[in-house]
This record gives structure tokens, sequence and C-alpha cells, in this order.
């Protein structure tokens, strides 16, 4: 599968700070990209260059291998953050009247189905829920029929039904063979969405691969998490890091690290074990403590 996007040595600087600092992307036609990365990270920076929304200081975005030109907006489709609506109009009057910016734009029914949008087509705009609203700002993203969609955290805020509601939709999209780069901070989602995920921090890309590889490069074996309540002795088992409130080992022997952990009078009170996920990827990468 060829690449649709790539990024090269993509840097960008506001005063002394700088949000990217060279970082290279390739992503492939067909795929779902997700860009992953604690807040302050460089994502919505890199997200809104790739969409040529903003120049980058230094560096090239290719679209199927060329510089990316004004015509470049027209084949692709963004779903924001936060977006306004129209007022006073319902759902399928904002449809038709987003329809017609475009010379061709994809029929009213498919949008409807697509986005699952049956229920709600004569509702007014201010009167939608989160997950509705973000089914119809997808619809309004897809309507030029873009290769590339581009959804930045699109389900922040909803609730669990909502957000795999909305999967849903983006797998049907995923479907026609559209590319989607996709920001997200729920690293669930991530690994239902995404065949390739970068994870970057303080404006580099960390790890660039399908999760599964950096899954099985960084993990083996299970994480034991156990709390220790603020008494952490000096010489911790082996293999173990303290992470927060937790003490973490990594093992691939499981029986043997429980027994050294009693040995050494752990409180085993609130231990779990779990195979390691995107999550403690995204924190073993990226760190622990809060970003404002």
């Amino acid at each position: 599968m060829s690449n649709i996007l790539s990024v090269r040595n993509l840097k960008k600087k506001y005063g002394s700070v700088e949000a990217v600092k060279g970082i290279d992307l390739s992503i492939r036609q067909g795929s779902c990209f997700g860009l992953l990365g604690p807040n302050g990270a460089g994502k919505t920076t890199s997200i809104e260059i790739m969409e040529g929304i903003i120049p980058p200081d230094s560096g090239e975005i290719l679209f199927r291998g060329k510089p990316i030109d004004r015509h470049f907006k027209q084949k692709v489709g963004i779903q924001f953050q936060s977006t306004s609506l129209p007022e006073f109009i319902t759902v399928k009057e904002t449809l038709e009247l987003f329809r017609s910016f475009y010379p061709s734009p994809r029929e009213m029914d498919d949008l409807i189905e697509i986005c699952s949008l049956q229920d709600i087509l004569d509702r007014d705009n201010r009167k939608l829920s989160g997950g509705q609203r973000q089914r119809m700002l997808l619809a309004l993203a897809i309507i030029p029929r873009p290769e590339i969609v581009f959804l930045d955290e699109p389900t922040t805020g909803l609730d669990p039904q909502a957000r795999r509601n909305f999967w849903n939709l983006i797998e049907n999209i995923k479907k026609e063979n559209a590319t989607v780069i996709l920001t997200t901070h729920y690293m669930d989602e991530a690994r239902r969405l995404c065949d390739t995920i970068a994870i970057m921090d303080k404006g580099i890309i960390l790890e660039c691969a399908p999760p599964e590889e950096l899954l099985d490069k960084h993990f083996e074996g299970v994480l034991i998490r156990v709390p220790h309540n603020g008494k952490i002795p000096e010489i911790l088992p082996e293999g173990a890091i303290i992470q927060g409130n937790n003490l973490e080992i990594q093992t691939t022997e499981l029986d043997k690290t429980l027994k050294d952990l009693q040995l050494n009078s752990w409180n085993l009170m609130g231990l779990s074990i779990h195979k390691p996920d995107l999550e403690d990827l995204f924190i073993k990468l990226t760190g622990s403590s809060l970003r404002n």
C-alpha cells in the first residue's frame, strides 16, 4: 500500500518555543493513523501543518509524492476539536447548506447512512447531544468525498456508548479506502481504530509503528502494580520502578516475582496483574507527571 501523505523534517517554532522539532511521518492510503501524545506534545501544531492550515518554518508535506498546494484542501475533510454550527436550523438544513458549497458533494442519503443521522434530521442544531453533534460534524467533513479525513480528538467528552458508535462510523469511512488521521487521548480508541500510531512528546516522535508491534517491542510478560502508600524501600525488587502511587514490575516469571514481594514483606492489598497495553506504553514513553 502506497503512502498518501509524507512528512519530512517538519519544524515549527512560536517565539522561543519549539513546538515541532523536525518530525518525519509516512501515512499509508486507506489506513487509520493515530498521533498520540500528552498536552503540549506538538500534536495540534503538527496536524494543522499537515492540514495546510498553518505553514511550517521548514520541512515539507508531500501528498502522493508531491508538495501540497492550494488544491490539497479540496482533497481533505477536517473535524476540529471545536466547531460552531449555524443556529435555528435543523441537521438536514445544515447538510443541505454545506453541500451547496461543493461542486460534487456526496449524496445526502449517503451522508445520512454513513453517519447514522436518520433519527436527528429534523432536530435543531442547538438541541443535539454530544454524540449527535459529533456524528453531524463528521458528516460535514466527508461531504466533499475527501481522500484524507482529519479527526482531532473527536470523541472527547462523549459517553462510552456514543464513543463506540462513533468508532463504527470511522470504520465505515475506512471501508471507502479513505485515509483517517486521528488524534486522541483514549488509548483503547487508538488500539481499536489505528493501523499505525505515532507517540509524540516535546516536539519529537518517540515511536511510530503498528500498536501490537510497539507493545511487543517494549514489553514482555505481564505488568504487576502494587500500591506503595508512600513507603518506598531503598532497594526495590528486580525490574521494579515507581510510577506515581504504584510500584510497577514487568516480569516474565510471575510466580517468582510474587514470592519475592512476599519475602520482602510488601503489602499486596490492591495488587493488580495485567498484560501491558497502550496506556502502559504511553506512560512509559512520556512519563506520568501532569501536564498543563
